[in-house]
């Protein structure tokens, strides 16, 4: 086990917690931040809520060394994002806690040359009639990512972010669930099929990693052909 440590934020399930797997499986210090335990047994869980000011920065006291910062936390409330409380609560957690943790935990990267994930979505480049904070949100984390890349390339600290397509988690149970939708879906993909999560985490891994040296501002979709087509 080196020292080298990567903080996922929502890596309970998911991308988040097959990232979680990839980053052990290549010898880092694992430390994970979300509501819910993890499950990956990380070396570290922090029970947080990101949508409180007060619990991001329980979560940067407790960060000693940071290499990589994945921000992986994310929330898509469907229709209730038509109503303000839905859409703010979308976007503080899918947007303004990634500014928040990446501004405030900067300094530790920027100690250790570090690199920063985002999580985009092929919902960044065009719009959902029942997800409009969702959309908004990762519209914005296109923006944010490029923003953080050219301010902080001098610190030694890259920037970047994926933007998945359809991926077998728990956010898109409905959609496999529903066959009819489910088909016309998989019919769109050139791949026919959908991504598995780990598929994904081996993207983010890959931007972390010293082969991605000179990648920065970069948005690489995960989608399996779906946005090109």
């Amino acid at each position: 086990m080196s020292d080298k440590t990567v903080l996922i934020t929502g890596g309970a399930s998911g991308i988040g917690c097959q990232t979680a797997q990839k980053f052990r499986e290549e010898g880092y210090r694992i430390v994970v931040a979300d509501r819910y335990r993890c499950e990956v047994e990380p070396d570290l869980f922090i029970q947080a809520d990101l949508t409180d000011p007060t619990a991001r920065e329980a979560i940067v006291a407790q960060i000693d060394r940071l290499d990589v910062l994945v921000n992986c936390a994310g929330v898509n409330l469907q229709e209730q994002e038509w109503e303000l409380a839905g859409f703010e609560m979308s976007m503080t957690i899918n947007c303004t806690a990634v500014f928040d943790l990446s501004t405030q935990l900067i300094g530790k990267l920027s100690e250790t040359g570090g690199a920063i994930i985002n999580i985009a979505s092929m919902w960044s480049y065009f719009g959902s009639p029942k997800s409009p904070g969702y959309s908004a949100s990762k519209g914005a984390i296109v923006s944010l990512t490029r923003s953080m890349a050219v301010a902080w390339a001098d610190k030694g600290v890259r920037t970047n972010a994926v933007a998945p397509g359809w991926v077998k988690t728990k956010m898109t149970e409905a959609a496999r669930a529903d066959s009819a939708r489910f088909e016309t879906i998989s019919a769109r993909i050139p791949m026919q099929r959908w991504a598995e999560p780990e598929e994904v985490a081996s993207v983010i891994f890959f931007l972390a990693s010293e082969n991605a040296s000179y990648v920065n501002g970069a948005i690489i979709p995960v989608d399996g052909g779906y946005m090109a087509g």
